[in-house]
């Protein structure tokens, strides 16, 4: 089956939708939980995932093909049956290392060469090589394979940049259908998102969205954001950008972000959303709540017999206390970031959960400004 996207409903500019994919239902605005090499770094099994209600895994086509290769994946029958997750994935692209391995790389018209992180050695990735690894992979959402350029670089720069990953989408979605249509695929009904950059450049993106959108690909994504820029710089790109993109098609914007930088997604029609925040802040002992973000390494909760959050139902407050997990922090135990790591996705998780509410009963902007007063005054 391809993918079905039906808006449910919509508050201003806000949208809730249901997505039907071979690999099961989507609930949108939803938050992917990532997993860069078919794990959540912090000990979080696809087990967890399920009862921190995680909708979407996302993994990264770069690192599972350096290490432990899309190949021998294949072969296991992808990667949802290779790390036991029944649930939609997705899969970006590796073009996201094209920016930050920047001084492991070259890129020219047919791709990008790259000396791999771990060992060293030689890697060419271009449009079809990504294709070839996502499809090895069988992820349900693929992405396009592009080049995020810095926001703040040069005019010329970005501009030959989108040039070059306008032509690299035209060869994704050529692979795509030529690997959906083979035999031994993984799965031959693999959706193909293509993705808008252009820095801060609005001219350049609103070109760009436009090109990109007659190309009738399965959805789009906003890249190169949250890489430099400022969030107003941000939040006015997409308020520009996001107008030119296909509405009856999912949108995704990519590697952002903090709680408050996705309600200001989705009050500009934003449908996905991925961060790595919420794990890396949690094995760091960075906990997010509605009053804001609280450090569990601070002394003032060494005897503090409240959960991490009031009223939260996940694995860490339903059974233990801020002093607990501290202690856990302080003496370097795995628990402690696991415990922390399990809470910040839920709370990610529930807050799309508690946006999509909003949206549905007509009472988004009350959330979004319930949330920007309680999160602002608690940082």
């Amino acid at each position: 089956m391809k993918m079905k996207y039906t808006i449910i409903a919509e508050d201003g500019r806000a949208k809730s939708a249901h997505i039907e994919t071979v690999h099961g239902k989507i609930e949108t605005p939803v938050f992917m939980n990532v997993g860069t090499v078919g794990a959540i770094k912090g000990a979080v099994s696809t087990t967890d995932l399920k009862e921190i209600g995680c909708q979407v895994e996302l993994s990264n086509t770069y690192h599972l093909h350096v290490r432990t290769g899309d190949k021998l994946i294949k072969e296991y029958g992808g990667l949802r049956a290779f790390m036991n997750w029944d649930r939609p994935v997705l899969t970006d692209s590796g073009g996201f290392q094209v920016f930050s391995l920047a001084s492991l790389r070259k890129i020219k018209e047919e791709g990008v060469s790259f000396s791999s992180h771990i060992d060293g050695h030689k890697i060419f990735m271009g449009p079809e090589e990504s294709m070839q690894i996502q499809s090895n992979l069988g992820s349900t959402i693929a992405m396009a394979f592009d080049e995020c350029p810095p926001a703040l670089a040069e005019r010329k720069y970005i501009e030959q940049s989108v040039a070059r990953t306008e032509r690299w989408l035209a060869r994704c979605k050529t692979e795509m259908a030529r690997l959906n249509s083979l035999e031994d695929t993984v799965n031959p009904d693999q959706l193909l998102f293509g993705i808008n950059q252009g820095g801060i450049l609005e001219d350049v993106r609103i070109a760009n969205a436009d090109k990109i959108s007659e190309m009738d690909l399965d959805g789009y994504a906003v890249g190169g954001l949250a890489v430099g820029e400022t969030h107003e710089e941000m939040y006015s790109t997409l308020d520009a950008v996001v107008p030119h993109l296909p509405k009856n098609k999912p949108t995704y914007l990519m590697g952002v972000g903090t709680p408050l930088n996705i309600i200001e997604g989705v009050a500009r029609g934003i449908d996905f959303f991925d961060c790595v925040y919420p794990s890396r802040n949690g094995r760091h002992g960075h906990v997010y709540t509605k009053m804001g973000k609280l450090n569990l390494f601070n002394k003032k909760y060494e005897l503090d017999h409240k959960p991490i959050e009031e009223g939260c139902n996940c694995p860490a407050c339903r059974d233990y206390s801020r002093a607990y997990i501290r202690h856990l922090l302080k003496a370097g135990e795995m628990l402690g970031m696991r415990l922390c790591t399990l809470h910040n996705l839920y709370f990610y998780n529930k807050m799309m959960e508690d946006i999509r509410a909003s949206i549905r009963n007509g009472s988004f902007e009350d959330y979004r400004r319930g949330m920007h007063e309680s999160m602002e005054a608690g940082e």
